[in-house]
């Protein structure tokens, strides 16, 4: 198969530069388009980008110029994955959806909109469906992937949500520094610290996890009725958020059927192939100190969700921790996974160069 062009809005800051090192050699996908800020346009991907991933730029792309992030630069772009930022992308995303482009996001301007689908492939891909009669009679659409910190959770729950029904939910989470971008806090805000606030982090996962989990009714979502409760802290973790989740089920549940229902989780998408999809979206550490962000973060190449600790909650019958990486699976190995999701159902369309 001739791979799609895809074009990298936003690709010299950390999300895009994630995006960069997983669309290198990528099966299905090849990189046609890297776009930045005014400042960096019309310089090369390695003199524009601080690259913090390795010791260089991958070669592929190194030579490449950079683009201003406008519909007129990416004619040879087959669709777009956004990293912007989202005061950037609330103007951006909607004019190369109106000029035709697929724009899959790893941004939050869109992700509350209605008739744009939040995906999370293994747990909700049936959502696409708000996009599939939109895009036979205009092809541009939006895509997006959830906050870091809703993807974890919204995998987790997802199955248990279907076996056993899932009520109310508190969740504190330990979240990372990568988390917060390359202008996030500096270093001596966060050594031998913790900073109990991240701004607007807290109303997203209350808010998110109902339309991911909701139920599809032709052109709308009815969102979950689970009361979610949040407390979101930065620590000083370079990649990784751990969190602290309470659970009560609907109806209950022994732990080694919560166990068994976690780790045989495998989603709606496992027949597809999808290549970056991992094997398991579930991994289980039965060890009473796991997961740890430096030891599991990267499992099945940062795209499982790790689940440990499973025992009973004397408040709400169920508490577990669970650990995802936020730059991967929680940003751009979660865009890239939906990406994927839209080529292997056919919703993605090859441009033709104007």
């Amino acid at each position: 198969m001739e791979p799609f062009r895809v074009g990298i809005l936003g690709a010299t800051g950390l999300v895009g530069q994630r995006l960069v090192e997983r669309l290198v050699g990528h099966p299905w996908f090849s990189i046609s388009g890297l776009g930045a800020s005014e400042r960096s346009a019309g310089r090369t991907y390695s003199e524009s980008c601080r690259w913090v991933l390795g010791s260089d730029a991958p070669r592929e792309v190194s030579a490449h110029r950079v683009r201003r992030c406008r519909v007129d630069e990416f004619d040879d772009c087959d669709f777009v994955i956004s990293a912007l930022d989202t005061g950037v992308a609330t103007e951006t995303e909607p004019a190369f959806a109106e000029a035709g482009f697929a724009v899959v996001s790893n941004s939050s301007a869109f992700r509350e909109a209605e008739g744009v689908p939040l995906v999370v492939p293994e747990v909700n891909s049936d959502h696409l469906a708000l996009i599939e009669s939109a895009s036979r009679a205009a092809r541009g659409y939006i895509v997006t992937n959830p906050n870091c910190s809703t993807t974890g959770l919204v995998v987790t729950l997802a199955p248990l949500a279907e076996r056993f029904g899932v009520r109310k939910v508190i969740v504190a989470t330990l979240q990372a520094i990568s988390g917060s971008g390359l202008d996030g806090h500096r270093a001596w805000e966060l050594v031998d610290n913790v900073i109990p606030e991240i701004r607007g982090e807290e109303g997203k996962i209350e808010s998110e996890v109902g339309k991911i989990l909701g139920r599809r009714e032709g052109s709308v979502i009815r969102r979950a009725e689970i009361a979610v409760s949040a407390h979101c802290h930065r620590v000083g973790t370079l990649d990784g958020h751990l969190e602290s989740v309470s659970i009560e089920l609907a109806r209950p549940a022994a732990l080694s059927e919560v166990v068994e229902v976690l780790g045989s989780f495998k989603g709606q998408t496992g027949a597809l192939s999808l290549p970056s999809a991992p094997s398991s979206p579930i991994l289980i550490r039965s060890e009473s100190d796991r997961p740890q962000p430096r030891l599991d973060r990267d499992a099945e190449g940062g795209m499982a969700v790790v689940v440990g600790r499973i025992r009973p909650c004397p408040v709400l019958g169920l508490k577990l921790v669970l650990l995802s990486h936020n730059a991967v699976r929680g940003a751009a190995g979660g865009a890239l996974l939906n990406a994927e999701l839209l080529a292997a159902r056919g919703l993605l369309s090859r441009r033709v160069r104007g």
